[in-house]
């Protein structure tokens, strides 16, 4: 029997997306119609990016999931015409490349490279930076992003905690959780690294009121969700000095318009959303894995929990 699949994102991504996935699907020895177009009763998955122009699932009564392009659901989790199982991504490559990134901005702050990056003077200025593990790094959320970029941080030698709703346990990272964890986690946290999902329990909360918990000078770097951070609080946390920088990559309105303060802020370092991508290479392997999974009847991987909204 013969897999309808259904490829339903952005026709840039079919380029990147049609040979990793024919490739992954002929290796995996499943006879599949890999698709931009196929009759809605017919297709048997479809595999998914928000953006899409698909938003009303109700016509594909066959199928069995969404397999979603995107760590991020926050913009299908309340399709009410979704009712079968979505899946998130969790891509090795995805993963690897925000482990990469988050490290590389946490080095820089560590030690202070920007102050000679960036030196306009001829001063000679000799300084000692610290050691990591006199350094305390905070990751907020610890999902598979967040885990993994918390434990490279803790093997280079950091002093990293991690926040996240519910109690988890990582080997070198001190964990918190809940209310009172997020208020011990922000008050040790001289560089604080957000990869919060997009909830409405995490809306704005990098706000007036968690920055001012944070110590004096510290760092803060978000390829999390833009809305994790209230933008008027943080610019003026920024102003009064009691954070000294911020690297942000993502942002509520995106591309961020020409005119957002954040683009001529002195203490503000602007990414454009490149932490991190879905790498197709890897990725096609995840959802032809999925795709098995669908057809033995095994449990979808990084399946969506819907209340949660992640």
């Amino acid at each position: 029997m013969t897999i309808n699949i259904l490829f339903a994102a952005r026709p840039e991504r079919w380029s990147d997306f049609e040979a990793p996935l024919r490739n992954a699907l002929d290796s995996a020895g499943i006879d599949a119609t890999l698709s931009l177009e196929l009759p809605p009763h017919e297709v048997d998955y479809i595999v998914y990016a928000p953006d899409s122009p698909l938003q009303d699932f109700s016509p594909y009564t066959r199928a069995k999931a969404v397999l979603n392009l995107w760590a991020g659901v926050e913009k299908i989790t309340h399709n009410e015409t979704l009712k079968i199982p979505l899946t998130r991504m969790v891509d090795p490559g995805l993963t690897t490349g925000m482990v990469e990134w988050v490290t590389g901005h946490v080095l820089r702050y560590h030690l202070g490279l920007d102050t000679d990056i960036l030196r306009s003077d001829s001063r000679w200025e000799p300084r000692t930076p610290p050691l990591a593990h006199e350094r305390n790094v905070t990751v907020f959320g610890l999902g598979a992003l967040g885990a993994a970029v918390a434990q490279v941080l803790a093997s280079f030698g950091f002093d990293v905690a991690g926040w996240s709703r519910s109690r988890k346990v990582l080997s070198g990272v001190t964990c918190h959780s809940g209310p009172d964890g997020l208020k011990a986690a922000l008050a040790r946290s001289e560089i604080g690294v957000f990869l919060l999902p997009d909830t409405s329990a995490t809306a704005n909360i990098v706000n007036s009121e968690t920055l001012s918990l944070m110590r004096k000078g510290a760092h803060i770097i978000n390829p999390g969700r833009g809305t994790l951070i209230d933008d008027t609080a943080l610019l003026a946390a920024l102003d009064e000095g009691h954070i000294a920088h911020a690297t942000l990559d993502v942002f509520r309105i995106e591309p961020l318009p020409s005119d957002h303060p954040y683009w001529s802020h002195p203490k503000v370092t602007v990414t454009p959303h490149i932490a991190a991508d879905t790498r197709a290479s890897t990725a096609a392997k995840i959802i032809v894995e999925n795709i098995m999974r669908g057809e033995t009847g095994k449990g979808f991987l990084h399946l969506v929990n819907r209340g949660l909204g992640y």
